[in-house]
């Protein structure tokens, strides 16, 4: 059983997985201070629900060398630009030399708690595929770097959910694990998110494909199957929004790679309903409230923290026009034309286009009535241009991917579509990396 976990771990990390928009919230603008929680090690710390996969563990799961030693350059260069646009109370020569003397010795150094702060958030700002960006400087900083067991990884991820879900009244949160050292890798989150629903291929339809039969979320069937092998099962059996458990790999070259239920008070979900077609609700569907990447590193000043997982909120159009749209997920809107009685022969009468509306629609409208915060694409596009606005009167560039900011539905009738941006830059940094 174990070799065929560690084969299932090797296959799942060895697939392409896009990296989504890191951060897509915002919120009222506050001090570095007021944003920055520190301490204390993580509490109700959870058992695993499987044994331990002992680690000699693979590439995949693990780099296949040591961690390097952190640039100078990179760390002067982070150092230059802190002091810069936010200052600090020890002299720059003096905190220079420290980093110095620190790498020099061992490799690596320590972030202070403001380098820290200011390096996610301009990792926010610098992220070309978020359109929620004009709030950056609200991110609120989660410091755990202290931690690094799966155990106190797991438990303080449950931790961020409940701090950044508060009863639907989101706010961007990051918390920062320890990060990779010369000869200790840091922990890692193998999720894509915190929050993701399983998927389960048909037995009866074969060996699942692209478009086999799936019960659940297409985009997860290989992660639900490395679960499964690992020891997981769904409450109550298989679902359609049953919620994957965290698989985490702690720090150190020798760490077990162990696998957690989330709390159930940790996810909040929201029932989708319609405000003009009763029948929507009989559809039982949901989605979570809190978006929230866990598998791509924050690199800051040549520091990599390979587990750093951030939330914003969600766009309506992220969930209805994507994740419950698109043929390869959820693939809902032949489902919703028909309940529409619309007239699915041809193309040419707009039937995709006129349930996808409608889904957009219910989605807004129950979570509005949820009281879970969600973005508007109209609204948040126009936040957009005020921020690429603001970042050109600051003297910044700000790289944009334009096919990820324009929204997914009526991307004309938004303001965003109808210009160009400064193109991304790959090795701008501080940064959120694509994962591996």
């Amino acid at each position: 059983m174990t070799a065929f976990v560690r084969n299932l771990v090797d296959t799942y990390s060895s697939r392409p997985r896009s990296s989504g928009c890191p951060v897509t919230g915002h919120g009222a603008v506050q001090t570095v201070d007021a944003t920055v929680s520190f301490g204390p090690v993580a509490r109700d710390v959870p058992s695993p629900r499987h044994s331990p996969v002992p680690s000699e563990p693979s590439p995949s799961v693990r780099p296949a060398n040591d961690p390097p030693a952190v640039s100078l350059p990179d760390a002067v260069e982070f150092l230059e630009q802190f002091y810069r646009e936010v200052g600090a109370a020890v002299p720059f020569e003096q905190r220079l030399g420290q980093v110095r003397d620190e790498i020099a010795a061992t490799g690596t150094y320590r972030h202070s708690r403001a380098e820290l702060t200011f390096g996610a958030r301009v990792a926010w700002r610098n992220s070309a595929r978020c359109i929620g960006r004009l709030y950056w400087q609200s991110l609120r900083i989660r410091d755990r770097r202290h931690l690094g067991s799966p155990a106190e990884v797991a438990a303080e991820c449950a931790w961020h959910l409940r701090d950044a879900t508060r009863d639907g009244q989101i706010r961007s949160t990051l918390t920062v694990f320890a990060p990779d050292r010369p000869g200790r890798p840091g922990p890692r989150i193998h999720n894509e998110q915190l929050i993701r629903y399983a998927g389960y291929p048909d037995p009866d339809q074969g060996e699942s494909g692209e478009h086999d039969p799936v019960l659940g979320d297409p985009r997860n069937v290989a992660f639900t199957n490395l679960a499964r092998a690992m020891g997981w099962e769904a409450d109550g059996g298989p679902g359609r929004f049953d919620v994957l458990p965290l698989v985490v790999t702690g720090a150190g070259h020798r760490a077990a790679t162990d696998l957690f239920d989330l709390p159930r008070d940790a996810v909040l979900e929201v029932d989708l309903s319609h405000p003009e077609y009763p029948w929507f609700a009989d559809l039982r569907l949901r989605w979570h409230a809190v978006p929230a990447i866990s598998n791509m590193p924050l690199v800051i000043g040549g520091i990599t923290y390979p587990a750093a997982p951030f939330n914003g909120w969600y766009l309506n159009t992220e969930v209805g026009a994507r994740n419950l749209a698109d043929v390869g997920r959820y693939n809902l809107i032949p489902q919703i034309a028909e309940q529409l009685g619309l007239d699915t022969s041809s193309t040419r009468t707009m039937w995709r286009d006129r349930a996808l509306v409608e889904l957009v629609h219910a989605v807004q409208h129950s979570f509005d009535e949820a009281g879970v915060r969600m973005a508007d694409h109209h609204t948040e596009s126009d936040r957009f241009l005020e921020h690429v606005a603001r970042e050109k009167a600051a003297g910044r560039s700000c790289p944009t991917e334009w096919s990820w900011i324009v929204p997914p539905m009526s991307g004309g009738l938004t303001s965003v579509f109808h210009r160009l941006y400064d193109q991304p830059d790959p090795d701008l940094r501080p940064a959120f990396l694509p994962a591996k």
